[in-house]
């Protein structure tokens, strides 16, 4: 790797576990094994493959791909917040990714809403336009929001933000 790359790794595992494979009719289940070693159980969303084909119990890769968006804005919203010295007691965002057909037929996340709710504390408190400031720029430094398509709003603030 040269200077400035980093390296992630993620290991899937499926294995075939009966069912008729040649008929579509096999469990999606699988696993997630990241880097630091934290194995997640993964599946199609049974929204797009019915049950019991799909798990319910486990992580989907739409609902993840929301949830990394949302996870990067918020660790880049906290570091923002910290270094203007605004101190945050909580951060809660209950992010919805929107599913749609794109030009050619294809469905794709088209829109992810974070809708976070932040917990102020200490003296400094950032007042709706600063907020709002520091979410554009929060947008502006995440790193998988500068690596996708996918339309990133947060609700309250803006509707198109800027990229």
């Amino acid at each position: 790797m040269s200077d400035g790359e980093h390296l992630y790794t993620a290991t899937i595992r499926w294995a075939r576990a009966g069912g008729d494979f040649l008929g579509a009719a096999y469990d999606r289940g699988h696993t997630w094994t990241f880097d630091g070693g934290i194995t997640v159980p993964a599946s199609s969303s049974p929204l797009v493959v019915p049950l019991p084909w799909s798990r319910a119990d486990a992580v989907d890769p739409e609902e993840a791909f929301v949830a990394a968006i949302a996870s990067c804005h918020m660790l880049v919203f906290l570091s923002i917040a910290a270094k203007k010295r605004y101190l945050i007691e909580t951060y809660e965002d209950v992010a919805r990714g929107v599913m749609t057909p794109n030009e050619h037929g294809r469905l794709w996340v088209s829109r992810v809403v974070l809708d976070p709710s932040i917990a102020w504390a200490g003296q400094r408190r950032p007042d709706p336009a600063t907020i709002a400031a520091m979410h554009h720029l929060t947008h502006r430094e995440c790193f998988i929001a500068n690596s996708v398509r996918t339309e990133i709003v947060v609700a309250g603030v803006d509707d198109t933000p800027p990229h």
